[in-house]
């Protein structure tokens, strides 16, 4: 869904005003972020969301191998014990998720299971505006950070979305974060570099269009080529594996791979930006039919994406300080259809992971035989995250922006 129509949709849907989409929707440039580097307390920790669209089969991510059950339900998407990266006797990680199972022996990762809330719905647009606004009962006007950011001060650059149309969870009542969009538009590779180099300068006297042409040039040859040698890094061969390169569903993510948008938020955290949380997504979740290969190319794209990401910032005090949250807006349906995939669901995990995390698996794992017509009943409250995120993370009370709510995840952070 191009930025044009999903902005339309939001606010047809009543889920953000236009108003706070408006004051999202200035033009905001990586220099705007990269301006405020030393404005931010060094002691201050740093939230990145990684949303999955679509919603990830849970049960294929973190895989209740020991559970009779679960070969039951599901006897040709199933995973075997030896398959699987262990966590424990019973459960264990998709193999695609090799430097997650890393993370996880080293004390990095936290997996969250059972999230979910109460009379769930299956509409990914519905769910995910839960998700964003953190209403289960009536989906406000506003997200949960972007209420975060009005008590926070409001200045848009302090939330950013590096995906291509601003997410609900970003618009406050008084304003929005910022989005800065990572886009695969090229500059033209026919010019010498002294020409392009040449666009891209300011000169004396010229007008104040022209000065914006030029900075808006040089900004876009900046991303170009960070988004470039992501992609070079990454190497020939994975550049040629199925679905890298896929390109958004309707149900949402950027266009842009996972790696590329991570990367930004590397060299703004390295930075030392003010920004206190960044946004970003990978699309393609919706799993109907063959699931078990597509969900493995996908998985094989997050891990790599996250983990080079962890190992980056681990390298740095600002790095270390950061906090990464994986979800996507609901699992799926326990039992597999006939097409060899899963149907919308209900509950499902979050990752949590960074060095200020104290891994291991939390919340109850739900039942696969005790099920709400079919599918997982949850046993861990998505506002328990938030609101564990909120206080420790980004030091503000998870009451005043989740409506008074209490709960929190025990000793995760």
């Amino acid at each position: 869904m191009d930025t044009v129509t999903r902005r339309r949709f939001l606010v047809a849907s009543g889920v953000v005003g236009a108003t706070a989409l408006a004051a999202g929707a200035a033009a905001y440039r990586l220099d705007d972020l990269l301006a405020t580097a030393g404005d931010r307390d060094p002691d201050a920790r740093t939230l990145v969301l990684v949303t999955l669209y679509g919603g990830n089969d849970g049960l294929n991510t973190v895989i209740p191998y020991a559970d009779p059950a679960y070969r039951a339900a599901r006897p040709e998407l199933a995973y075997q014990g030896e398959q699987v990266k262990r966590l424990d006797d019973q459960v264990g990680l998709n193999p695609a998720l090799t430097g997650l199972h890393r993370l996880h022996g080293e004390g990095q990762l936290a997996v969250v299971r059972g999230v979910g809330y109460p009379k769930p719905d299956r509409s990914h647009f519905r769910s995910m505006d839960i998700w964003h606004t953190a209403d289960p009962e009536r989906p406000g006007t506003t997200g949960w950070l972007g209420r975060w950011l009005d008590t926070a001060g409001g200045d848009p650059r302090l939330a950013v979305s590096f995906e291509p149309a601003l997410p609900p969870l970003l618009a406050g009542e008084r304003g929005a974060g910022a989005s800065v969009p990572v886009t695969e538009r090229k500059t033209g590779r026919g010019l010498p570099e002294p020409a392009l180099a040449a666009l891209a300068a300011a000169e004396a006297g010229e007008s104040a269009a022209r000065a914006r042409a030029a900075a808006c040039f040089a900004d876009l040859r900046s991303v170009d080529e960070m988004v470039r040698e992501v992609r070079d890094a990454a190497g020939a061969d994975e550049q040629e594996a199925e679905g890298e390169s896929a390109p958004a569903t309707a149900t949402g993510g950027a266009r842009t791979p996972l790696d590329a948008q991570l990367d930004l938020v590397a060299q703004c955290v390295e930075a030392g930006v003010a920004t206190r949380a960044f946004s970003v997504s990978l699309g393609g979740f919706d799993t109907h039919a063959d699931e078990k290969q597509l969900q493995e190319v996908l998985l094989g794209q997050v891990d790599r994406a996250v983990t080079a990401f962890a190992d980056r910032m681990a390298r740095t005090e600002a790095g270390r300080k950061v906090v990464v949250a994986v979800y996507s807006e609901f699992g799926r349906r326990v039992r597999a259809n006939a097409s060899d995939g899963t149907d919308h669901g209900t509950a499902s995990n979050v990752l949590l992971l960074g060095p200020g995390v104290r891994g291991g698996l939390y919340g109850e794992a739900p039942s696969l035989t005790d099920l709400d017509d079919g599918d997982l009943k949850f046993t861990t409250d998505f506002r328990d995250v938030y609101a564990t995120l909120l206080e420790k993370v980004l030091d503000t009370d998870p009451g005043a922006v989740l409506a008074g709510w209490r709960g929190r995840l025990t000793g995760v952070l």
